[in-house]
């Protein structure tokens, strides 16, 4: 086996397919990376593929390869040396047992992993269909905020995939928020459907890792979900359990409607959490007659405060608190220039959607529910 490639290209193959290796593993082979060539008339190509129990990468690129094969390497170990290798042509070959890795003088020589022992990759689900890169990578950040940490509950640790016909709905919870992002998308077919969770945690990373152009092909099957884009593919092990229903809670019966502008309001958050110890909440009154709201934390001497326009319909004052944490976390995770706040008071529930109630020009709907605390004197 030998080839020939760009160390910049190797470098980022090697690099996105090692995302999905364990840290640590009882069987050493899945530490590997499985290299993979092939020649051809109009070029070679360079398969580098990676895989966990939950998780599988593979990445094509262009190479140059004068004799092609397959070896079996530590990948966190290769991914070492393309980052200290210099600038310009890479060569890679397999001498005996050992891999060697070469540029501008420089040489590397890695021992060779028993191919035998590697398992298949597994194979990519049936596709349903895509959805565009860039929105779907904003649209998993944005609702990943709100999935929970604790693993000891995984459903909640994961982002719910919702197709049905012509749109994508994306949701997270940790039981004290709620997000929830809906997108279009292209179906395979007429009348596709499907509900599914993925751990938040590798779909933020895959949506991340897959470029912010083209469409994105997603498949699915029983117990796995795969991605496919620009030469890359992954798949990954669906988590089992459902998240709880949002529509009833996204449901407010006749809420306040307070209004106002984002940009400020994230600001404002950030700059009064400064004395906001611990879990102690930021605190939000809405003043009807004098069309502002005036945010407030901390308590006794360590304090801060500030006031800003903002309008209100349906309650003459009201005032409300948020953890600032998850307020902070949902106000980055919109875009648009003003927000709306469906209020119904102190300790109950609090929709925030932008004031277009769109995400973004027109691409989809971006509700985020929080629960509001008991406000605190200051």
């Amino acid at each position: 086996m030998e080839f020939r490639i760009e160390r910049s290209a190797l470098t980022e193959a090697v690099s996105w397919a090692a995302r999905v290796l364990p840290v640590r593993s009882p069987v050493p082979v899945l530490g590997g990376l499985l290299l993979d060539t092939e020649a051809g008339s109009g070029g070679g190509l360079l398969r580098i593929s990676g895989l966990d129990y939950e998780a599988s990468a593979r990445i094509d690129v262009e190479a140059e390869v004068p004799r092609p094969g397959k070896v079996l390497v530590m990948g966190r170990r290769l991914l070492d040396i393309c980052k200290v290798l210099p600038d310009g042509p890479v060569e890679c070959a397999v001498e005996g047992s050992r891999f060697t890795v070469s540029g501008d003088g420089a040489r590397f020589g890695l021992s060779v992993l028993p191919l035998d022992d590697y398992p298949a990759l597994p194979p990519l689900p049936q596709v349903r269909g895509a959805v565009d890169a860039e929105l779907f990578a904003a649209a998993v950040a944005d609702v990943a905020v709100a999935a929970g940490r604790d693993d000891t509950l995984p459903a909640l640790t994961g982002i719910r995939l919702g197709l049905d016909g012509d749109t994508m709905t994306l949701a997270a919870t940790d039981r004290y928020r709620f997000a929830v992002l809906t997108v279009p998308w292209k179906a395979a077919a007429p009348g596709e459907s499907a509900d599914v969770l993925v751990s938040a945690r590798r779909l933020t990373e895959i949506a991340r890792s897959l470029g912010r152009s083209g469409l994105v092909s997603l498949a699915l099957e029983a117990g796995s979900a795969g991605f496919e884009h620009a030469g890359m593919r992954t798949t990954v092990r669906l988590l089992e359990g459902r998240l709880p229903r949002h529509e009833k809670l996204f449901a407010l019966e006749d809420p306040a409607l307070a209004v106002v502008d984002r940009a400020r309001l994230a600001e404002a958050v950030k700059r009064v959490s400064v004395v906001a110890d611990g879990d102690s909440p930021v605190q939000m009154t809405f003043s009807r007659a004098d069309a502002s709201v005036t945010l407030r934390a901390g308590y006794e001497d360590d304090v801060a405060s500030q006031r800003l326009p903002a309008t209100l319909e349906g309650a003459e004052e009201l005032t409300v608190a948020f953890n600032p944490a998850y307020l902070a976390d949902a106000l980055a995770s919109f875009t648009g220039p003003a927000l709306r706040l469906q209020l119904l008071g102190a300790g109950q529930r609090a929709l925030i959607t932008d004031g277009a109630g769109t995400h973004g020009a027109g691409t989809g709907t971006h509700r985020h529910l929080l629960m509001s605390v008991r406000p605190q004197l200051v």
